[in-house]
Order: structure tokens, then sequence, then C-alpha cells
């Protein structure tokens, strides 16, 4: 007999099974602890079985709570889905749109696209995460994305918007002290700046990025915007996109011919999302804004 289950009692398992307390779970929704308690108490009540087992390290999931968590989880994203859609359908643009951007992207391109567009639209409240790992929109972690390998999950709306093309960089401080490179054997007498644990991207672009291996970097580190700023600091040879290096007289382009990593770059949003003005109005903006980047990086 099918048993209709208030979605609130849903939520507050999905918050103890990630917090492991009702006082925690309490705290992330929104509610008090007798009333997380409370709606754990029904849900096991009206399934009939043991949700948690109670120890001195909190609240332990049996293995039908566990079980029931993805469903929950579904239930919580297709809640947050239906807020987005109904927040960005009311007059003008308006509601939250959360994006998700490597760091690079988001720190050095992202910002003035966002000032245009929230000086267009003042209502909306943008999200931006930061993160060289791939989100998934399909899971809620992110209205929009901009990714640089394409798309490869289904029910997205993406827009392939060119090439970022990456090339060797230094500072001309550092080549004043030691000199240039003509041939990718003498980076072997340079520092080079690159990832401590290679990235999916790192992974995915194979090509002559696959000549610089972990052992053969001076200077590791895995955040793209540290490898950015030792780059300019005069620590050493790395990669970094053209486009930024042409903003920065200081910054000489090394070895051109010999290596240059495009990535593709998208613009990726859930289907369902297309009806909510606002995330209409972020999509299209980062479109136009990271156009004319690529446009820039290009020439």
């Amino acid at each position: 007999m099918i048993k209709h289950i208030g979605w609130e009692y849903y939520r507050s398992l999905l918050a103890v099974l990630e917090h492991g307390s009702l006082s925690g779970a309490a705290r992330a929704i929104g509610i008090t602890q007798p009333t997380a308690g409370r709606h754990i108490a029904a849900l096991e009540r009206e399934l009939g079985v043991a949700l948690f087992i109670r120890s001195q390290q909190g609240l332990l999931p049996t293995d039908i709570a566990l079980a029931l968590r993805p469903h929950a989880q579904a239930m919580a994203d297709t809640a947050a889905l239906m807020a987005r859609a109904a927040g960005g359908d009311g007059p003008g643009v308006a509601g939250v749109v959360r994006i998700s951007a490597s760091e690079v992207v988001g720190v050095e391109v992202l910002p003035p696209i966002l000032a245009r567009l929230r000086e267009k639209h003042p209502a909306l409240v943008v999200e931006l995460v930061l993160s060289n790992r791939v989100q998934d929109l399909l899971r809620r972690e992110a209205d929009i994305a901009v990714r640089m390998v394409a798309p490869r999950q289904e029910r997205l709306l993406m827009r392939k918007i060119g090439v970022i093309e990456v090339g060797l960089h230094a500072h001309e401080d550092y080549l004043a002290r030691h000199g240039e490179p003509l041939e990718l054997a003498e980076l072997a007498q340079h520092a080079l700046i690159g990832y401590d644990t290679p990235s999916a991207l790192v992974r995915s672009v194979g090509g002559n990025w696959q000549a610089f291996s972990r052992d053969r970097f001076a200077l590791c580190c895995d955040s793209d915007l540290a490898q950015l700023a030792l780059i300019r600091a005069g620590a050493g040879i790395g990669g970094c996109q053209v486009a930024l290096a042409a903003r920065n007289p200081a910054l000489r382009r090394i070895l051109p011919q010999a290596f240059t990593l495009p990535l593709e770059t998208w613009v990726t949003m859930h289907e369902d999302l297309r009806a909510s003005a606002g995330c209409r109005a972020v999509f299209d903006a980062l479109v136009a804004g990271l156009q004319s980047y690529t446009a820039g990086a290009l020439t």
C-alpha cells in the first residue's frame, strides 16, 4: 500500500545522514532539533523500519537509511530545481543562479562579465563556485557551468564558445636572469611550474602536455591561481592562458610554435532551467562575454 509521506521527513533524513546528528541537521535546514527528531521518528513509524542507531559517535545510519539516501537526494535535487525555475519566472530577471567555473576563469575572466550582468539585472543573485572539479549539473551542484572539456551528460543545454589557448609563459625578470629557451629540450635547464597531482583536465588533454611529467617541475601546486601568481612573480616558466598573458606586457610567451594547448570551452546548463529568466540571462551573458574573450585570445 503506497503511503503519502511528506517531503519534509525525507529532507530531515538527508540532513541527518549528511551531518550525523539531529542538532547538525536542524541547523543545516533551519528547523529546531525536536522537529528534526519528530520527522525521523515519524518516518521510521510510517516506513516500519529503524533508520538510525544511537551511539557515542552520534546517529549511525542503518542499511535501509543508506539505501534511501540516493532517493532522498533525488527529491532534494528536484525541489531545488523547482525553486530555481519558479524563482526566475517572476517579472523581470531575478532569483539565484549558481555558476561553476575553474579558478582562473572565475577570478580573471568572469568578474567583468558578471559586473555588467548585475548592472543590467540588479535583482539577480549570482553564486560563483570556483573549482577545477567538474560540477554535476544534473545533481544541482550548479545551475550553469563553464567547462574546458566537452560535456558528456545528457539533458544539458550546451554552447561551444571556442578555444582558450594555453601557452608557456615567463616573466621578463626571470628570462633576464636565466635566459630564454629556444627549444623544448632547453626547458630542462629551467624552473618549470606545474601541477602536484594530475587533474582530470591534464589527463584528458594529452598532446604535448604529456611531455611535462610531475618530476620535471621545480614548483608544484594544484591551484591554477597559485601557478599563475608564480609565473607573474618571475619564479619560472609555466602554462598560462594566452589572453591573460597579453594583459601583462612583462609576461612573454615561450616556444609558441613548439607548445600550445587549445582548450575547447563550453557553457552548459540543465535543460529544465530553460524556462528560468534568470538562468537564461546568465547563460546568454556568459556566452557573449566568453566568446569575446576567446576571440581576443585567438588574435
